[in-house]
């Protein structure tokens, strides 16, 4: 196996990114020939398929090595132009995030946005469950990612940023129609509850905690895979269900939210991986999102 050449790496990266080999081309402004043999050239240097193709494209998993080779030498070449002054005609560094989507509704944009707006970075971000975001660190699809998960990934390091807290809540005619007691949890295993998705297990394990005998896995569940949306199917009356308590403050002080168990909440342990390089536009984003958290989150003691 021969070293990999950067235009190689760069040809790789842009066809997974694109989804195809004909709109790679079109991002490098090569013909689509010139594109599959250099896709060819880095195969025969790694000794194996990189690439299926199908529709979209997409890494095998050597592929998804050499790409999380790729994407690091693409970072460490955008930091050493912007050491040498020379990025200003090159844009803004496109980086790719995971982060789950409550983070996302609540205080994550808002960590963020000034690198945006000031058109250092463009950010590439890819919703995803908090337990699940480290398959994307380890895949090479994201550089860094809001997770649940304290084991850092291979090559990652990982710090604490803090805990987001979730408040059992109902609208109120939603909780006279189901003969619901508030601060009796049992009672919420016998009403339709909300769940993000079918993964989605914050409701039922507040259930089991609240009440061993209850019955979660019986209860009617809608499913609003959208944060905001789940919170309005809230509102509207569709469930009760768990939201975080910066997505529901305004609406219990309105009273268009009732809090089910006041006293008890739910906590999730939050924690940024990234890619363990020395790169300056890493730190700014860690920076960022650590200052974020540190506004928003709760804080917790690391196990």
């Amino acid at each position: 196996m021969s070293g990999f050449q950067l235009e190689h790496l760069q040809t790789l990266l842009a066809v997974v990114e694109e989804g195809s080999f004909d709109s790679a081309a079109r991002r490098l402004r090569l013909t689509p020939s010139a594109v599959s043999q250099r896709i060819k050239a880095l195969e025969q240097s790694s000794g194996q398929i990189v690439l299926q193709r199908t529709t979209p494209v997409v890494p095998t998993e050597a592929g998804e090595i050499v790409l999380r080779l790729a994407r690091q030498v693409s970072l460490l070449d955008a930091d050493a132009r912007a050491a040498l002054r020379t990025d200003e005609r090159e844009g803004a560094f496109p980086l790719a995030v995971a982060v789950n989507a409550d983070s996302l509704a609540t205080w994550f944009l808002e960590a963020v946005a000034p690198l945006a707006v000031a058109g250092e970075i463009v950010f590439d971000i890819h919703r995803e469950d908090q337990e699940h975001t480290t398959s994307l660190l380890r895949s090479g699809t994201v550089m860094a990612a809001v997770t649940s998960t304290s084991d850092a990934v291979q090559g990652c390091s990982v710090e604490p940023l803090g805990a987001m807290r979730y408040l059992a809540v109902c609208a109120p005619r939603f909780l006279t129609d189901h003969a619901i007691e508030p601060g009796d949890v049992s009672s919420l295993a016998r009403a339709p509850r909300v769940d993000f998705d079918r993964r989605d297990e914050l409701q039922a394990g507040f259930v089991r905690r609240g009440a061993a005998d209850a019955d979660a896995a019986a209860q009617t569940r809608h499913f609003v895979p959208t944060s905001s949306d789940f919170a309005r199917a809230v509102v509207l009356g569709f469930g009760w269900a768990m939201l975080p308590e910066q997505q529901c403050a305004d609406e219990l002080a309105s009273g268009r939210l009732i809090e089910l168990a006041p006293g008890s909440f739910t906590e999730v342990r939050l924690f940024w991986q990234r890619w363990n390089l020395a790169s300056a536009i890493l730190d700014s984003v860690t920076d960022a999102v650590r200052a974020g958290a540190r506004e928003s989150l709760h804080s917790f003691e690391r196990l």
